[in-house]
């Protein structure tokens, strides 16, 4: 039998348009956005179905907001994206679910924005939570970590490659799982920011400049 020599090329991300933003963009940003500057915010960036798993976030969530109201540093989620699959069969099931976890008031639901636009939501979070089911790479990962925000993901699928050393993975998709990462990082800025310089290192080797320079190697080998 001929040996067969398989390669992976990763898809990339716009590195030039996904930049890490300064601790005064961040602020001028919150402010444009209506989020509490000294809030501390989870982001979620995806299709609103199961697949995506963002009811796991709202559920881990949970708990840290109850904890943090009246405090300094209350705890906020932004969720962008709007239902898609078996999302759309009941395309409110998501605020349903805030309203029943009693967070309905710190959850900001935005509909899909452009790619233009999704960088400045990721300066306005300290840490993008991918909880998804499957994943054949994650985009949202690499594009949220040449942000230079940290992403804490389910370690499934590509998202191990996709997050490198810039994040945290979390096994299984249990909330008191997710809730204890979460508080651990949000509780932790020094930690956000070491892990946000990495992930904005990590996400250079995963340019599509990148991609194109493995494509070709590997065409030639």
């Amino acid at each position: 039998a001929n040996d067969c020599l398989i390669r992976v090329v990763h898809p990339g991300a716009d590195v030039d348009k996904f930049t890490p933003g300064s601790g005064r963009a961040t602020e001028r940003t919150r402010r444009e956005l209506g989020i509490p500057f000294l809030a501390k915010v989870v982001g979620f960036v995806g299709r609103l179905q199961r697949l995506k798993a963002p009811d796991v976030l709202l559920r881990a969530a949970a708990p840290l907001i109850e904890r943090s109201r009246g405090g300094d540093r209350p705890v906020r989620v932004l969720i962008v994206g709007g239902p898609s699959g078996s999302g759309l069969d009941k395309p409110l099931a998501l605020q349903a679910l805030a309203r029943e976890l009693g967070v309905k008031d710190v959850v900001d639901f935005v509909p899909p924005v452009s790619r233009r636009e999704l960088v400045t939501w990721f300066h306005a979070t300290d840490v993008v939570a991918v909880p998804s089911h499957s994943e054949s790479f994650g985009l949202v990962a690499i594009e949220a970590s040449a942000s230079g925000t940290p992403v804490v993901a389910a370690a499934v699928g590509g998202l191990p490659t996709a997050v490198g050393d810039g994040g945290v993975l979390v096994d299984g998709h249990d909330p008191a799982a997710w809730a204890q990462e979460l508080a651990a990082l949000l509780d932790d800025p020094p930690r956000i920011d070491e892990l946000g310089r990495r992930a904005a290192r990590h996400a250079q080797d995963h340019s599509w400049d990148a991609s194109v320079d493995k494509l070709l190697a590997a065409s030639r080998s």
